[in-house]
């Protein structure tokens, strides 16, 4: 999202934007976040990982793919938005009951399954897996330098991670698991992020709080870590930046 970006959103009438983070399926609370944004006139910007997990993962695509078609908003690739397009291709990927399985059970009930399979299949592809705005960053689970300097691929979603897509569906790990089942993470990335830049993530469940997460980095950078447990017992949290 450049500049003349930013120029075009602000020409149709949206005062910001609202960053939101890891839904996992929990419709009702994406539903309330688009909502106060489309009052607000604010751009929504979702972090990736719609779906899994939660309630209801069909009626959250459905609500992001609404606000594709009216130019009000868009989504970075996550980790389980890419599983969930390669799982709709026929690949063969890993599926926690609890997770990648009930989306797909979900989607198989709903009465527009197919359709909603096909569009999810395509806006994933096309889904960005980094941005950036002025001196706010996005990105899905981890950050690199490099990030400032290219694009994302605009196919991110339809490729086998290579270091730089790993890290943004990722983040950094050191290739050991927890006790609680979850890959051992690093964040020294954060330490790279420049002076007067915020980085805006999810992907881990950092708070303990209930508030997103800040870890200022020794650069001067600062991330902020916006997934509060949406769909894993916890809730969703977005925040508002104006022009």
């Amino acid at each position: 999202m450049t500049a003349a970006a930013q120029a075009d959103l602000a020409a149709r009438g949206f005062s910001g934007l609202r960053i939101v983070g890891d839904v996992h399926g929990e419709a009702t609370a994406f539903e309330h976040a688009v909502a106060g944004a489309e009052a607000e006139r604010l751009f929504v910007l979702q972090l990736g990982d719609l779906t899994d997990h939660g309630p209801d993962s069909p009626a959250v695509l459905r609500r992001m793919f609404g606000l594709l078609d009216a130019g009000a908003g868009r989504f970075l690739l996550g980790n389980h938005d890419h599983k969930l397009r390669r799982a709709l291709i026929g690949q063969r990927v890993r599926m926690a009951p609890e997770g990648l399985g009930r989306t797909l059970a979900q989607l198989a009930e709903a009465p527009d399954g197919a359709a909603l399979k096909s569009r999810a299949i395509a806006e994933i592809a096309a889904a960005p897996a980094w941005l950036s705005l002025g001196q706010s960053l996005f990105v899905h689970a981890g950050w690199h330098p490099r990030m400032l300097r290219e694009p994302s691929p605009p196919d991110a979603g339809t490729r086998k991670p290579d270091p730089m897509l790993s890290r943004a569906l990722f983040g950094q790990v050191t290739g050991r698991m927890m006790a609680d089942g979850y890959p051992e993470r690093l964040h020294d990335w954060v330490d790279r992020i420049p002076a007067g830049y915020t980085l805006y993530c999810g992907h881990e469940r950092r708070s303990t709080d209930g508030r997103p997460y800040i870890q200022p980095g020794e650069a001067g950078g600062r991330a902020i870590f916006l997934d509060t447990g949406a769909g894993k017992g916890g809730h969703l949290s977005w925040i508002d930046l104006a022009w």
